[in-house]
Parts: C-alpha cells; sequence; structure tokens
C-alpha cells in the first residue's frame, strides 16, 4: 500500500497528514505542543488513537518509543555508529526487528527485515517539501511502518524550518 505522508505547515506541534496513494484522508499524527520531549499520537480519521509516540530522554543517541493501548510495541533508535550510511533500528519484541537505512535528509530510505524490503520511503514521486511516499509491501504493520517513518523525519528534519 502506497501512502502520502506531509508534515502540517502551520501546526503547534509536529502533525502529519497521511493519505492513502488516491489521496483519501487515512491517518493523522498530532504532535503534542509543549511537552518535554516529543510525544505524538497517531490516529485515524475518526481521531481515534492507535499508537502513541514518545521521545525515550537520557538515552544515548535519538530514542523514541511506540506504544499501542499502553503496550510497548516498539523502540526505534538511531545507530550512532555507522561507518557510511545513517540507520535506525526498529526494534520489535521477538525476532522480527526492522533495519531503516539510505539517505534520510533525501527522504529516501528502506526498510529491511530478515534482508528482504518490506517498505520504501521516497520523496522521488513529490516535488514539494515536507512530502514524500511511504510504500509498504502488503502484510506488514503500516501504522508501526507509518509511525516509524515519522520518528525519522522527526529525529533527521527535526531542527529544520517548517517550509
Amino acid at each position: 500500500m502506497r501512502y502520502v505522508m506531509k508534515q502540517k505547515v502551520f501546526a503547534l506541534g509536529d502533525d502529519f497528514i497521511i493519505k492513502t496513494a488516491d489521496g483519501q484522508d487515512a491517518f493523522f499524527v498530532d504532535g503534542k505542543a509543549l511537552s518535554i520531549g516529543d510525544k505524538l499520537s497517531f490516529q485515524d480519521m475518526n481521531r481515534n488513537e492507535l499508537a502513541f509516540i514518545r521521545q525515550k530522554l537520557l538515552s544515548w543517541g535519538p530514542t523514541y518509543e511506540i506504544y499501542r493501548n499502553d503496550q510497548l510495541q516498539a523502540v526505534v533508535k538511531k545507530k550512532l555508529i555507522t561507518f557510511i550510511h545513517c540507520r535506525f533500528i526498529v526494534d520489535v519484541p521477538g525476532p522480527d526487528d526492522l533495519e531503516a537505512k539510505g539517505s534520510f535528509t533525501d527522504h529516501s530510505y528502506e526498510f529491511i527485515r530478515h534482508g528482504q524490503r518490506v517498505a520504501e520511503v521516497s520523496k522521488r514521486w513529490f516535488s514539494w517539501s515536507d512530502t514524500y511516499g511511504v510504500d509498504i509491501a502488503e502484510g506488514e504493520d503500516d501504522v508501526l511502518i507509518l509511525a516509524s517513518s515519522v520518528v525519522i523525519d522527526m529525529v533527521c528534519h527535526g531542527d529544520q524550518e517548517k517550509h
């Protein structure tokens, strides 16, 4: 499934709107303004919370936790020691961790599990700023991958001015 992710320009917090490839609103990410550390609510379009993203403070490097129904679903962490490219690990319970690698500043990277690509994030389909596509393989956890993409966007582009 292909999604279009766009950060909202005039918002108090880090808000994102996520649409399907055919332009239908799918998800809304509500960044909580005025909080200590980043906190975001990942919601469906009826404002039902599907996941909660929280920045973990006092950790080595950028680290975020993704919760569902008050249960820790995943920890997204930027690997600090890499030789060529920046990488993120999406640590989920069990052996099915994801690795995100590629060019994060250009919104061009992929999620890999056990050597297989399960999702691709790319800005190449879009010319306007802060908009990019997320193409997720069938059978994957769309909410987890989209929430992880939001985290990566915040870590790699959070200090930049919104356009």
